[in-house]
C-alpha cells in the first residue's frame, strides 16, 4: 500500500470512528436527557386509565397510544432504573401531553388524588330525585344508580321489600369519593336508614308494636306510611297529626272505604314504575292531576281507587316522618286541607272538611 493510500485509509477509519463516536454520543445524550425532555404535545389534557393489575409494558403502551409518551421501551427502562415499574397505581389520570417522562412517571406513582365531595339528599324525594344531585356531584351516574336500585338480587341482599330502593335512601348530607361505585353509594344511604329506623324503633317501641298488631303491619309498611306523611307535610310539627289521619282512615268504622285518598301516591305511580298504566301515559309530573288519573284503577298507587297502603314507599322519609309513622298523634281526625303553603286545617267529619275546602280552595 502506498503512503497516499494509507493516508486515505487512515482518514476513513478516523472519520468513521469520529462519526460513530458522535452518533453514539448523540444517542447516549438523548437517552440520558429522555426523562427530562418534554413530550411534543399541544398542552392538551388527556384522560388515561390504568387498570388494576395492568403490567408496566401495558401501561407504557397505553401512554404511547394516548399520545403522552414516545419511545415506550425507553420509558420502561427508565421506570425500571428508578425501581418504580411495579409501583404505578390504578386510576384514571388527567395527563397533559407535553410533560417530560419523569413527571409522568411521578404522577403515576403518586396515584390519582381522591376527591371527597358533599351531597345533600332532601327529605321527601323519590329515587330519581335522589340520583340527580349525586350525578351532578360527579359521584356516580343516575343510570348506574337506577340499575342497582331496581336490581332484585341487590334489594334482597339489603333486606328491602318491593321493586325499588325507594323509602330506604335516607335523606341527609353525605361525603363520597369522586367517583364511587353506585352500589357503595346506595348501601351507604340504606345503612343510614337502618341506623335511624332502629333508633326510632327503640324510642317508640310500645306505639309501634300496637300499630303492627292492629293493622298487621311490617317494618316495610311503616316505611310506606312514613313516605306518605313526608309528602303530605311541610311543617314537622304536623307530621304526627297527619299520620293519625291516615291511620284513622285505615281503622275507624266511620271511614269504611279504607282508602287513604292522597294525591302524592298517584303522582308517584305515574312517575317511577317502569310500567305505567294507561291513565298515566302522557301525563306530565309538572301538571296537576286530572280526572283521568284520579279514576285510574290500573295505577296500583292510586289510593283513591285502592284501599290500604300503596305497593311501596313513594318517597324517602326523614327522621320526623318515620317517628310520626311509628307514634302518631292520638286523634279522631279523618280529613285535612291546606290553608297555606305550610299548614293544614284538620276535620273529624266530611261536612266540616267540605266547609274548610270551600274556604281555602277559593
Amino acid at each position: 500500500m502506498s503512503k497516499r493510500s494509507f493516508r486515505w485509509a487512515l482518514a476513513v477509519v478516523v472519520g468513521t470512528f469520529i462519526a460513530a463516536s458522535l452518533v453514539g454520543w448523540w444517542g447516549v445524550s438523548r437517552v440520558l436527557r429522555y426523562p427530562e425532555h418534554p413530550h411534543r404535545g399541544t398542552g392538551a389534557v388527556v384522560p388515561v386509565t390504568v387498570q388494576k393489575g395492568m403490567k408496566f409494558p401495558e401501561v407504557a403502551a397505553e401512554l404511547e397510544r394516548r399520545g403522552i409518551v414516545d419511545h415506550p421501551t425507553w420509558f420502561r427502562i427508565y421506570a425500571m432504573h428508578r425501581g418504580l415499574a411495579n409501583r404505578v397505581r390504578a386510576g384514571t389520570y388527567e395527563l397533559r401531553d407535553d410533560l417530560p417522562p419523569r413527571e409522568i412517571l411521578d404522577l403515576l406513582v403518586e396515584g390519582v388524588k381522591e376527591i371527597d365531595v358533599a351531597v345533600t339528599i332532601p327529605e321527601g324525594t323519590h329515587l330519581r330525585e335522589v340520583f340527580a344531585p349525586i350525578e351532578a356531584a360527579g359521584i356516580a351516574t343516575a343510570a348506574d344508580l337506577e340499575a342497582v336500585a331496581h336490581d332484585p338480587a341487590w334489594l334482597k341482599q339489603q333486606g328491602i321489600e318491593g321493586e325499588t330502593a325507594d323509602g330506604y335512601l335516607f335523606p341527609d348530607t353525605y361525603r363520597f369519593r369522586k367517583p364511587s361505585p353506585a352500589k357503595l353509594v346506595l348501601e351507604t344511604l340504606v345503612k343510614k336508614h337502618r341506623i335511624v329506623y332502629d333508633e326510632l324503633r327503640r324510642q317508640h317501641q310500645k306505639s309501634l308494636d300496637k300499630i303492627k298488631k292492629q293493622l298487621d303491619f311490617s317494618d316495610h309498611d311503616i316505611v310506606i306510611m312514613a313516605s306518605i306523611v313526608e309528602k303530605e307535610t311541610v311543617d314537622p310539627a304536623e307530621r304526627a297529626r297527619v299520620a293519625s289521619v291516615f291511620y284513622n282512615r285505615l281503622t275507624m268504622s266511620s271511614f269504611p272505604s279504607r282508602r287513604l285518598e292522597t294525591d302524592p301516591t298517584i303522582r308517584y305511580g305515574c312517575t317511577i314504575p317502569l310500567t305505567k298504566s294507561a291513565g298515566c301515559q302522557g301525563w306530565d309530573p309538572a301538571d296537576r292531576l286530572r280526572r283521568k288519573q284520579l279514576d285510574d284503577t290500573d295505577n296500583l298507587y292510586n289510593t283513591y281507587q285502592h284501599a290500604g297502603l300503596p305497593p311501596g314507599p313513594i318517597s324517602n322519609p326523614g327522621r320526623a316522618s318515620l317517628a310520626a309513622a311509628m307514634d302518631p298523634e292520638n286523634s279522631s281526625y279523618l280529613y285535612f286541607v291546606a290553608k297555606d303553603e305550610r299548614s293544614h286545617v284538620f276535620s273529624k267529619t266530611y261536612e266540616e272538611h267540605t266547609r274548610w275546602v270551600e274556604k281555602y280552595m277559593k
